[in-house]
């Protein structure tokens, strides 16, 4: 891939509505439930329907349960282990059973299993840490590291780093890569961008009575701890990083901090900040040509690193 630490995109005129409408539904009273997460807890979905080329294997766990997206015609023998965002208070969603078949599309024909870990307030800190790193012990039963993938979003994303950050301790070998949509790498919401994006986030943002503040996944514990807020962690031996991060987001630094400690600890990364772009917009698929540009993006990166090409 090319020697380039970000590319700045320039933000689509629907990338751009779209923005705007988020802005608009958060500056009201009901959309002041996404901004603190009050309807991740209850919110109703009709049942999802598995693509006709896929099959889903649903495995119950002591603590919670998996499911395992397989394609009927497997072609790639690498596995992505994803863990889904919400704030560490949403259990999963239809959104991230789509994003398991474009992960396994990205792998050109893998498997992804994606993990419904325990969140809070009823399962604080450490249960999410504890379900991430046991789904990836029973990965290993079946694969070899260098097969294994982490990919998260958001929460997910964060978790992802401080699973890495756990492998470490315990002495388990790490996966081969890892791909984070914006990162949730630092609870004591620190970095400079949650100021600098205070007016511009059309998500999180002219609040501090949203998920971000509101931090029920740490309980009594020290949000410095880096198995919470990974950017307080030592990056040294991590696999190659691909983030992905929009310039309207509060937590635009989070994801430029993993990149820069990340770096300095001699890992690889290449950290794209998306112009225009709100928390985890490759939610909207290929309805916004960004989104699209970063599917491909994670494509070209499970492409190079199945070649052992260097990312940069």
């Amino acid at each position: 891939m090319r020697r380039k630490d970000q590319k700045q995109l320039e933000g689509s005129f629907s990338g751009n509505l779209i923005r705007e409408l988020i802005a608009d539904i958060t500056s009201t009273n009901n959309g002041h439930k996404l901004q603190n997460g009050e309807w991740r807890k209850n919110l109703i979905e009709p049942e999802w329907i598995c693509p006709l080329k896929y099959e889903m294997k649903y495995i119950e766990m002591e603590n919670f349960k998996m499911e395992y997206l397989s394609p009927k015609e497997v072609r790639d023998d690498r596995v992505i282990l994803q863990l889904h965002g919400g704030g560490y208070i949403g259990a999963i969603k239809n959104i991230y059973r789509s994003f398991a078949v474009l992960y396994s599309k990205a792998l050109r024909g893998g498997r992804v299993l994606t993990i419904d870990y325990r969140v809070a307030p009823e399962h604080q800190f450490p249960a999410a840490l504890e379900d991430a790193y046991i789904a990836y012990l029973w990965l290993l039963k079946y694969y070899q590291p260098k097969q294994i993938f982490l990919a998260g979003d958001s929460a997910g994303g964060g978790l992802a780093l401080s699973l890495c950050h756990y492998l470490k301790e315990k002495k388990k070998l790490l996966p081969n890569g890892i791909i984070l949509m914006s990162p949730w790498a630092d609870l004591t919401c620190s970095g400079s961008s949650y100021k600098t994006n205070y007016e511009k986030d059309p998500l999180f943002g002219r609040t501090e009575d949203s998920m971000l503040f509101h931090k029920d996944y740490i309980g009594e514990a020290d949000p410095k701890n880096p198995y919470i807020s990974t950017i307080f962690g030592d990056f040294t031996g991590f696999p190659p990083i691909l983030l992905q991060v929009g310039n309207y987001e509060m937590l635009l630094s989070d994801s430029l901090t993993v990149a820069k400690k990340a770096k300095k600890a001699g890992g690889r990364v290449k950290c794209n900040v998306y112009e225009g772009m709100f928390h985890v917009f490759q939610m909207a698929r290929s309805l916004l040509p960004e989104s699209r540009s970063a599917w491909k993006e994670i494509r070209d990166y499970l492409d190079y690193m199945k070649s052992d090409r260097r990312m940069c």
